[in-house]
C-alpha cells in the first residue's frame, strides 16, 4: 500500500562539545555557540521510514523539523538519503520551546501536511533526553503510538507490525494506521548519502538560508525542487501563546560539563591473592554483594 510518511527530525548541538557558553541567560540552549548535528536516533527513524518506502512502491517520505534557518541542513541530509521533501518550522516565536511547545508546533505542522499514515521519529534527542515529544505529538493529534521501536516489520491491510526493544526483552505489536512511532538507537543505522542525490540537492535551501548573492541563485527559478518548504507560526495556523518560550512551562536552569576523576587508584596483578583481596574489599564496602 502507498504510505505518506513524515519523519520528525531535529538538529541538535553536539553534546560532546559543551562549554561555558552552552546556555543563554533565559535558560535555553545557545545553539549558535555549539556545532550542530543530526540527532542520532532520528537517523535510525529515518532509515525505518526509507525502508518502508522501498517496501511499498509509491510511498513518500518527508522530514519535518523545527529550528533556526540553518536547520534546513536536516532536510538536505534527508534528501541526500532518499526522502522526497521536507518542511522547516522556523520563526522567532518558535524559539526556546520545551517539549510541550515543541510537540504543539510539530502537531500543527503535521495537520497542515495532512493525511499522514505514519509519523516516525527518534526516541529522544541528545540535547534533552526526555523521550516526551513523540508521545506528546501522538496525544495532541489523537493518534495511536508505539514507542521503543526497533524495527517496523511490515505494513499491510492498514496495520503496522512493529518489534519493540523494551526492558527485559523484545515484543512484537500490531497497530492500526495512522500511528506515531518512536525508534530506539538500537535500530538499524541510517544508510549513507547517495552521491547522485547529493549532487542534485546540494543547493537546496529554505528562503531564509539564502544571502541572495550566491553564484547559483538563478537555479532556484529553473529548478523549483531546490526551494525547501519553510513555515512560520502563521503558516501552520498556530497559537503564538503555545509556541516557544511563552508556551514552555519548563526552563533549564544550567548545563554543566562534569568530568569524573578518580581520587585514588591502586594497581593489581592477576594473582589469586590480589583478586581475592579486591573482592573482599568490595564486599566489606558494600559495593558488591
Amino acid at each position: 500500500m502507498k504510505l505518506k510518511i513524515v519523519v520528525l527530525a531535529k538538529q541538535v548541538p553536539d553534546t560532546r562539545n559543551v562549554g561555558k557558553d552552552a546556555m543563554t541567560a533565559e535558560g535555553t540552549v545557545n545553539r549558535a555557540a555549539l556545532p550542530a548535528i543530526f540527532n542520532p536516533e532520528d537517523l535510525n527513524a529515518l532509515e525505518q521510514a526509507l525502508r518502508l518506502k522501498d517496501q511499498n512502491p509509491g510511498s513518500t517520505v518527508g522530514i519535518l523539523t523545527m529550528g533556526p534557518p540553518r536547520a534546513g541542513e536536516i532536510i538536505r541530509q534527508g534528501l541526500y538519503r532518499g526522502t522526497d521533501t521536507g518542511w522547516l518550522l522556523t520563526d522567532r516565536l518558535f524559539a526556546g520551546a520545551d517539549t510541550l511547545a515543541t510537540s504543539y508546533a510539530l502537531a500543527t505542522g503535521i495537520q497542515k501536511i495532512g493525511h499522514v499514515d505514519i509519523v516516525i521519529g527518534g526516541r529522544q534527542a541528545i540535547d534533552g533526553d526526555t523521550a516526551q515529544v513523540g508521545p506528546q505529538v501522538a496525544q495532541k493529534l489523537g493518534l495511536n503510538q508505539v514507542t521503543y521501536a526497533e524495527e517496523i516489520i511490515k505494513v499491510e491491510d492498514g496495520k503496522a507490525t512493529i518489534r519493540r526493544h523494551i526492558d527485559g526483552g523484545v515484543e512484537t505489536v500490531e497497530t492500526p494506521l495512522p500511528v506515531v512511532i518512536t525508534v530506539n538507537g538500537s535500530a538499524a543505522p541510517c544508510r549513507p548519502c547517495n552521491a547522485k542525490l547529493v549532487m542534485k540537492y546540494k543547493y537546496a535551501t529554505c528562503p531564509m538560508e539564502r544571502k541572495g548573492d550566491e553564484p547559483w541563485t538563478n537555479l532556484y527559478a529553473e529548478r523549483p525542487y531546490l526551494t525547501l518548504n519553510q513555515w512560520s507560526v502563521a503558516d501552520v495556523d498556530g497559537d503564538a501563546a503555545q509556541c516557544g518560550l511563552s508556551g514552555s512551562p519548563t526552563k533549564v536552569k544550567a548545563v554543566k560539563n562534569i568530568v569524573f576523576q578518580a581520587k585514588e587508584s591502586k594497581s593489581l596483578t592477576g594473582s589469586d591473592v590480589d583478586v581475592e583481596g579486591l573482592i573482599t574489599e568490595l564486599l566489606d564496602e558494600k559495593i558488591i554483594g
